[in-house]
């Protein structure tokens, strides 16, 4: 996501930055640049007008173009009034009430609401310990609710069953009721689209919201949709009135317009965003930390959460005794594909690295992506376990047998050798400094991407 904006900002700030002293022409220069990069970003016009006003206001000020660093001071004040755009606080789905507390989803057909309820409840049913229950309301689009209780039984979450000719309406009362007589903490109410916004599936989503009395009513927008996610947020906000934002396709959608636009048009938070298409591929959503990534700073956070959230404490601690003894052998090569795999697309993780953008060139040369991951993986399973444990084994004949067998080439086993060795070497510097430098958590365990240039 913002790929291409970041590319731009990058390229724009770095000129500012290279500069000694700058002139309130060059920081109106700059800031038409800035413009015009959020406008192909498809960013709404009124937004950008008020977010080039205000940067304007506070770039040209005497204390910034008299600083000793007057292009790092322009950036930071970008980069605070991006976040001031996206929202500078976390925003929490609200869970608070008198269980059962209701979640209501709405959206257009199409937007990704029965995946994004049943990532939601997975969501809640893992990191916050909540025994849920998802209903479908959808009984005009064929087998939604069978999607539905197919998702139910993936994420092992009950779903209420349904019933033959019942309403949407009175399905969200069933629901409310059987979650009070089962000890049901969360019920998410997966609400009908249609392909357009028209007056009946406002009323609709009116009334269930009103029986229900959900703590978030959460529209689904999916941020490819661009300008037309804007307009529809803001429709749905006026006529059903919304707490929150939930944006769906955020992994597929290079320019972000949707996701810098949402918040300043409705004044309702983002508060998740899908990242794949896995799921447990959701997401809070960070100002601050999309703000970075945005401007090629990174979100080393985001990523520690990540690491911390998918990589078991006991395989991080056997690591890092590993590391400490400065051993290092192909089966924990394999293990760190693994947890990196699991973490989530090599893209999404690349881009919480900071600077990572200016990098895009030695990244293509690398062919780092999650095949690439896939293919060593493979190389590793063709080796014997002697071979794992002792890479000085793989002769000639053993190499082209290993090759063979994962579908490769000898110099695709050669290549995984070397970048093996490097690692095994870090190993051993980092075995000599001890425990000196060391993360927490998961990210102790954790080592750049084999291949990734050094």
């Amino acid at each position: 996501m913002f790929d291409s904006l970041s590319e731009r900002l990058g390229n724009i700030l770095d000129k500012l930055r290279k500069r000694g002293a700058l002139s309130e022409a060059d920081v109106g220069e700059a800031l038409r640049e800035v413009r015009v990069a959020l406008l192909e970003a498809d960013v709404a016009l009124p937004v950008v007008k008020d977010f080039i006003s205000a940067v304007k206001e506070r770039a040209v000020g005497a204390e910034v173009l008299r600083s000793v660093t007057p292009g790092q001071m322009v950036v930071k004040i970008v980069h605070d009034h991006l976040v001031e755009m996206l929202g500078p606080e976390e925003s929490h789905v609200n869970l608070a009430g008198t269980p059962p507390v209701a979640i209501l989803m709405v959206g257009l057909q199409g937007s990704g609401k029965t995946t994004t309820s049943a990532k939601l409840g997975l969501r809640l049913k893992n990191r916050d310990k909540k025994k849920v229950l998802m209903a479908s309301l959808d009984v005009y689009r064929p087998a939604a609710q069978q999607q539905l209780a197919v998702l139910g039984e993936q994420t092992e979450i009950a779903t209420l069953p349904a019933v033959l000719g019942e309403q949407p309406l009175a399905i969200a009362k069933r629901a409310m009721t059987t979650a009070r007589r089962e000890g049901v903490d969360v019920v998410i109410l997966d609400t009908a689209g249609r392909l357009h916004i028209d007056e009946e599936m406002m009323a609709e989503a009116r009334a269930v919201k009103k029986a229900a009395k959900p703590t978030e009513t959460l529209l689904v927008a999916d941020a490819m949709t661009g300008q037309d996610a804007v307009n529809m947020a803001k429709e749905f906000n006026e006529k059903v009135g919304i707490t929150g934002i939930a944006l769906t396709r955020v992994d597929g959608d290079s320019r972000g317009g949707a996701a810098l636009s949402m918040r300043a048009v409705t004044g309702c938070p983002i508060k998740l965003m899908g990242v794949g298409e896995k799921l447990d591929e959701i997401e809070s959503f960070h100002g601050e930390r999309i703000a970075g990534r945005i401007l090629g700073m990174g979100d080393v956070i985001g990523l520690v959460e990540k690491a911390a959230e998918t990589i078991e404490k006991e395989d991080a601690e056997k690591m890092t005794a590993k590391m400490l003894k400065g051993k290092f052998t192909l089966e924990d090569m394999s293990v760190q594909l693994s947890q990196l795999r699991k973490m989530g697309s090599l893209d999404g993780l690349l881009g919480m690295i900071p600077g990572i953008s200016k990098m895009k060139k030695e990244i293509a040369e690398a062919n780092i992506d999650d095949k690439m991951i896939a293919r060593q993986q493979a190389i590793i399973q063709s080796m014997t376990p002697e071979e794992r444990r002792n890479a000085k084994v793989l002769n000639g004949s053993r190499r082209r047998r290993i090759a063979a067998g994962s579908g490769g080439t000898v110099q695709d086993v050669n290549r995984l050798l070397k970048q093996y060795k490097q690692m095994a070497g870090m190993m051993k510097k980092m075995g000599k400094r001890g425990k000196k430098g060391m993360g927490r958590g998961g990210m102790q365990g954790m080592m750049p991407p084999p291949g990734f240039p050094r």
